[in-house]
């Protein structure tokens, strides 16, 4: 009989354990903030891909509604594209120091880049015709490979010992992060293409 009542008490107290264990790590999530960069200075139905192309005239009027929304905000770190139009919102926003890396560039479309490709005339008639999610254009990435390399940059900064992450970077880096939340799905990935200046938040 005691050995029974011994063992439902450790049995009790092992869910115990468990259950504040779990409570802890959801109380420790790391909050990634990831910011699009403002709009871009090229004809509509131009891919630019990781080409550094230049901003708008309107950048300042952007950039300050974008800074608005985050100033309150207490990052522990800041990490930004090396590609000018995030570091120049970054800079604007007061992240002159953002950790610059590489593996938050925007996806790389090879000898598309500054093309009008074929027939379409848009990035989401581009997606339609050629699926992007597996098509690699040429001397380019394809949607899978930069999911990856997104996907290994985030795991990365999960190890470290920050509440709240700022990242200032592209469409397609911020859609790879709501599918690596699981906040959209891979095919749905241009439904998930944020605006010029977008925010999302997702938790790690």
């Amino acid at each position: 009989m005691y050995k029974n009542i011994y063992s439902y008490l450790i049995f009790r107290i092992e869910q115990i354990n468990d259950y504040f264990s779990s409570s802890f790590k959801m109380s420790l999530l790391m909050k990634l903030y990831f910011i699009r960069h403002t709009s871009v200075d090229v004809p509509e139905g131009v891919i630019y891909g990781q080409t550094d192309v230049p901003l708008r005239a309107s950048f300042e009027q952007e950039a300050e509604i974008v800074s608005s929304k985050i100033q309150d905000l207490d990052f522990g770190a800041v990490f930004v594209s090396p590609l000018t139009r995030c570091v120049r919102l970054a800079d604007y926003c007061g992240y002159k120091e953002a950790i610059r890396d590489e593996r938050i560039k925007e996806i790389h479309m090879g000898d598309w880049e500054m093309k009008s490709v074929g027939k379409p005339t848009s990035f989401r008639e581009v997606h339609k015709e050629y699926n992007l999610l597996t098509t690699q254009p040429p001397n380019g990435e394809s949607f899978s490979m930069l999911y990856n390399r997104v996907s290994e940059f985030i795991n990365e900064i999960k190890q470290l010992n920050h509440e709240v992450v700022a990242i200032f970077a592209h469409g397609g880096v911020l859609a790879s992060a709501q599918v690596y939340s699981g906040d959209l799905l891979p095919h749905n990935i241009l439904d998930g293409l944020a605006p010029y200046g977008g925010i999302i938040q997702i938790e790690v």
